[in-house]
């Protein structure tokens, strides 16, 4: 009995640890690499390769992209246009800046 209340206190601590702040998406440096990545084609929101595809909350919505798993499939992988920034960001810099475009958007730039 005392090894199975181990064991329950140990995944308790561990699930615990799994969601943590220093492991949550940081959307401030997220804003950062935005600037320095994305900017370029999607200052505040816009997209100056297509006009109609947006980073605005409407947008995301209408084209399947208001999750925070579709931002980085997208990021991570590109598609058509938008290159893949894969290999130049990392899986958590990825997640930063979908976070950040998440909350943009709801903000609504």
């Amino acid at each position: 009995m005392k090894r199975l209340s181990f064991a329950l206190i140990a995944i308790v601590f561990l699930m615990s640890l799994a969601g943590s702040p220093a492991q949550a998406a940081n959307a401030a440096n997220g804003a950062k690499l935005f600037n320095a990545t994305c900017a370029a084609c999607h200052t505040g929101g816009n997209n100056v390769i297509l006009a109609k595809k947006t980073l605005k909350q409407e947008a995301l919505e209408k084209y399947g992209m208001a999750s925070l798993e579709a931002i980085k499939t997208q990021v991570t992988n590109g598609k058509n246009a938008m290159p893949s920034f894969r290999g130049r960001l990392n899986a958590m810099q990825i997640e930063d800046v979908a976070t950040y475009v998440l909350e943009q958007a709801e903000k609504g730039w």
